[in-house]
């Protein structure tokens, strides 16, 4: 049975929850008129009751064997936060998009944003007058952090009271009530259509935050067979767990029909542990394709996952899950590394041209190798999946709050060295992803922040961020992650998209995007339409790509220095589309001709790349 409410018009409404180990269920009104409904058990250990003179705005909890009243575990809005009444809403809403059609996954260039600190306010419909920007610059998918309701501080009039990343929701289908709510998003959904902007929706299926967390006392959600870094992990293949797998596709489905949204990132799918025989992502695929044929047109599953195995997107006809896309960090800790030199933690694995060249050629740099930091062998081959089944980037979210002050690139790396960066995602043959701000060289931190109520659960957030940076080997101290100061630093200086150096890089990220757009061997993604070389010794990586009557040639320089070296080209003649170190983009100047033959000697720009085309 689906659960939650379901408002049928009239002044009806149908309540149902799933609560199996209870002899006794309530339906407990506490506004407009407090009274209590009890309701009628069916089969499988559902609850449910058609109510009568309850209208949208109504505001109730569950009461459960005549004990304490708890919020509805498939609350669709939390209004006062996590711990008081979910409220009954109108789901109706008049979509304007009925000729939207989505983007194909192969032509998605992903912005991630957070929600509370990309905009002054921090709501959905404060993002809407951005959204022309974004198109402008060639962004054809927004990547909504998550929107789950999470907690914050109550009661408050403080409008940054409810700050945090999104991974501790404990509503699954409740819209944050800081962010707008679900009217918010729905506009914000409609208004991204209208402008041929497709919307991502970061999920998390792995576990629920530990503040406002009741949902235990429901059912069996957790299991004690596995254990997550956030405690007890959720019930995918135990006793009951077809409900609970039941409860969380629903949720799915429900984002993907009732918001429009057009793919669903699953966060760290590595952490959803199932032994049963048909893995709960491969059941979520299922019903998810089930929905993309009955709405014509192809939503999309994107996972995150740190195991580096092509497993989760092989179809299931292959034994697969039959996710569409995941993310490479692979490629991120190569070319993090190369250009900062950072070798803690996870970084211990990577630093060598030797490994940004097999991320290019291989998507994986351990395909079941021996990673010194693992301490073990890792990951296994994706040659046979395509290229366009990745999503890679040089900045998102975690990569950014694992540094120590949550220092963005820009404030780690050289002006060239951010133009390199930028050539090397945006010119892969992976679906390239952006994190806010990257476009323009934001500068402002993007550190981890919460806000809890319970003064234990902060000194352990406290205390847990701490030993994070000690993993790390990284001293020092980081901010204070309670401190809506800590918070607000984190807020976009949006208007610096258009000033000086943050506009050459702007406009260098626009042109980016025009070349991967417009030039076919750049269009043509396909493995066996790729050769890549390097030379560790000068810190030089360079690939080439071809399509039927076209070939483009890159050159990337890592060093420190300028570097002088004879490529090894296939043919007679090139032209140069673009050098970042030209002036043109703030470089200081460069040396590479306008033309360049086989057996000439070039000499490339510090922290540079170069573009040529064949002729």
């Amino acid at each position: 049975m689906k659960t939650g409410t379901r408002y049928l018009g009239d002044g009806r409404c149908e309540f149902t929850v799933w609560a199996p180990n209870s002899d006794a269920v309530a339906v407990q009104i506490v506004s407009p008129h407090s009274r209590q409904i009890p309701m009628q058990q069916h089969p499988g250990g559902y609850w449910q009751v058609t109510a009568t003179d309850i209208e949208p705005g109504t505001l109730y909890l569950y009461q459960l064997n005549n004990g304490e009243a708890r919020p509805d575990p498939a609350s669709y809005f939390q209004p006062e936060g996590v711990h008081k009444a979910s409220q009954v809403i109108d789901q109706s809403f008049t979509w304007n998009d009925g000729n939207w059609s989505g983007v194909p996954l192969e032509a998605m260039i992903i912005y991630e944003l957070h929600v509370g600190t990309f905009t002054p306010s921090g709501t959905f419909e404060a993002i809407i007058p951005r959204l022309r920007d974004l198109r402008e610059l060639g962004v054809t998918a927004i990547e909504l952090m998550p929107i789950a309701q999470f907690p914050g501080d109550q009661p408050t009039e403080n409008p940054h009271a409810y700050r945090n990343w999104g991974y501790d929701g404990v509503y699954l289908f409740a819209v944050q009530n800081s962010y707008g709510g679900p009217l918010g998003l729905k506009r914000l959904v409609e208004a991204c259509h209208q402008e041929g902007i497709a919307v991502v929706l970061d999920v998390v299926y792995n576990h629920f935050g530990p503040e406002g967390n009741y949902i235990s006392l429901f059912g069996p959600y957790f299991t004690e067979t596995y254990r997550t870094p956030w405690g007890s992990a959720i019930n995918f293949d135990d006793a009951l767990s077809h409900h609970v797998r039941s409860f969380f596709i629903q949720n799915a489905l429900y984002w993907l029909e009732e918001y429009h949204i057009d793919a669903l990132r699953l966060d760290a799918v590595h952490a959803i542990y199932d032994l049963g025989a048909k893995h709960f992502l491969e059941e979520l695929t299922e019903n998810v394709a089930a929905l993309s044929k009955e709405q014509g047109r192809k939503l999309y599953l994107i996972a995150e996952s740190d195991l580096n195995n092509a497993r989760i997107i092989r179809p299931a006809e292959l034994g697969g899950y039959g996710i569409d896309a995941q993310w490479s960090d692979d490629f991120h800790h190569a070319l993090h590394s190369l250009l900062t030199g950072d070798n803690n933690g996870y970084y211990e694995d990577f630093g060598k041209c030797e490994h940004l060249a097999k991320a290019y050629q291989d998507t994986f740099v351990y395909d079941w190798q021996y990673a010194p930091h693992r301490r073990r062998f890792h990951g296994n081959s994706a040659g046979d999946r395509g290229l366009t089944q990745f999503v890679v980037c040089i900045q998102n979210h975690d990569q950014i709050g694992n540094q120590l002050l949550g220092e963005r690139l820009s404030q780690l790396v050289s002006f060239d060295a951010l133009k390199l960066a930028a050539g090397a995602v945006l010119l892969s043959p992976y679906i390239p992803l952006l994190f806010m701000g990257e476009e323009y060289g934001e500068e402002v931190p993007f550190t981890y922040f919460v806000s809890h109520a319970d003064a234990d659960l902060i000194k352990a957030v406290r205390q847990g961020r701490k030993a994070e940076f000690a993993a790390f080997h990284v001293a020092g101290e980081p901010p204070d992650p309670e401190s809506s100061e800590t918070f607000l630093k984190c807020k976009l200086n949006w208007e610096k998209r258009k000033e000086g150096k943050h506009f050459v890089l702007w406009s260098f990220y626009q042109h980016l995007i025009q070349l991967r757009n417009t030039i076919p061997a750049l269009v043509k993604r396909e493995r066996q339409n790729l050769e890549v070389g390097f030379q560790e010794a000068e810190k030089l990586v360079w690939w080439r790509r071809w399509s039927d009557d076209n070939q483009i040639l890159c050159l990337m320089n890592f060093n420190q220095s300028d570097i002088t070296f004879q490529p090894n080209l296939t043919s007679s003649g090139w032209k140069k589309l673009l050098d970042s170190a030209d002036e043109q983009w703030q470089g200081s100047g460069s040396l590479l001709p306008e033309k360049i033959n086989s057996g000439q000697e070039l000499t490339l720009r510090s922290q540079s790349f170069a573009l040529y085309e064949s002729f």
